[in-house]
């Protein structure tokens, strides 16, 4: 063979070998099968240990991962009922997370979805889930915006990208420990528009939302007048205490083996070919019971740093099946009044003035 055609010869299978390389091709290729014979550690009888946790006993297995970080800013407070007109207790808590320099974000969903007192016969709480920053002066600012509204969570974690995981957990750790009678909790990232009217219906019929509420409004009488209200529903339907719901927009995925990508995941951490069934972790609902199922199913799972990822191998290890709505959306989905109608949650709204305005005009046509 002529030395030159060798030589390309030999570049080509380099170059080959190197793209296959960084590409995953060889991990790709070393996977095991998920649907076989699916592990996590650590591998225990997890129920069991669970529910010696939840009774305050001592685990026959100590914990292998826990989060004791230190809260900063905990509202230990908040949640304690003194008006004597909500009666039926909590029905729903945001925890929404945050970076610390977005303070504009949290003040515009505290001026919208967030605010506390949207419905007058439904206790609702909000805060926020802060991680800390080095920068002195925003730490200050978040002091004083800590203590002006009384709704930051801040612990002495890094706020980073793949501190998710944490910032999560340190939401269910502050939920058990100073929140834990409320019905349903909704953890959503700050660039969310959020309805908090759709997450009220969602919860009260999950399996047939928005279909049983479509249903309803047409057995409504059709009024021209748009200053005429509607009467409040009366739909007479309860989600039962103990159900874990975990719900959202659920996708099932495979693992990125990209070497370069920034959600590369090596065999090592991750040796099976796809993802437990995952919900997307910028919004989704718990009901109280799969708060704390999973909050202590957390003890026995190995830490990973996707926060979504984490959520679905905890839920798997003991038996959540995650819910799926399309109406949480993890995109930004295009804004069409009508076509927000039953959106509980959407995507991409990183300016807060849009926000604002956006939420205004589904709430004054009865969405939000």
């Amino acid at each position: 063979m002529h030395p030159n055609k060798v030589k390309k010869y030999f570049y080509f299978v380099i170059c080959a070998v190197v793209v296959s390389y960084m590409s995953g091709l060889f991990l790709y290729i070393l996977e095991e099968d998920y649907s076989k014979d699916f592990k996590y550690p650590f591998d225990v009888d997890i129920n069991l240990l669970v529910n010696q946790l939840r009774q305050k006993e001592v685990p026959d297995v100590a914990p292998i991962n826990t989060y004791n970080y230190d809260y900063i800013y905990s509202c230990s407070q908040k949640c304690k009922l003194e008006d004597p007109l909500y009666t039926q207790g909590i029905r729903l808590v945001y925890l929404i997370k945050s970076a610390p320099h977005n303070n504009n974000k949290r003040l515009a969903i505290r001026n919208s979805w967030g605010f506390e007192r949207r419905f007058s016969d439904v206790e609702i709480k909000t805060v926020f889930l802060l991680g800390i920053t080095s920068n002195e002066i925003l730490q200050r600012k978040i002091k004083e915006e800590s203590s002006t509204f009384n709704d930051i969570i801040q612990a002495n974690y890094i706020d980073s990208y793949f501190n998710n995981t944490v910032k999560t957990m340190m939401g269910f750790k502050w939920a058990i420990t100073y929140c834990n009678e409320s019905k349903f909790y909704m953890f959503v990232d700050d660039d969310y528009y959020v309805s908090t009217k759709n997450v009220l219906r969602f919860v009260r019929n999950p399996a047939n939302y928005p279909q049983y509420l479509k249903e309803y409004l047409q057995t409504l009488p059709k009024v021209k007048l748009p200053f005429i209200r509607r009467k409040r529903q009366n739909i007479n339907f309860e989600l039962p205490e103990d159900v874990k719901l975990y719900a959202g927009y659920v996708i099932v995925s495979k693992p990125q083996r990209f070497i370069t990508s920034k959600w590369y995941v090596s065999l090592e951490e991750y040796p099976y070919n796809k993802w437990p069934p995952y919900v997307t972790a910028g919004a989704y609902v718990l009901s109280r019971e799969a708060l704390l199922q999973m909050y202590y199913a957390s003890f026995y799972t190995k830490h990973f740093r996707f926060d979504d990822i984490y959520l679905a191998l905890v839920a798997k290890k003991v038996d959540i099946e995650p819910f799926h709505c399309d109406e949480f959306h993890f995109y930004r989905k295009k804004y069409e009044p009508k076509e927000y109608q039953y959106t509980i949650a959407s995507h991409g709204f990183n300016n807060p003035e849009e926000l604002l305005q956006i939420w205004t005009n589904q709430k004054s046509l009865g969405n939000a």
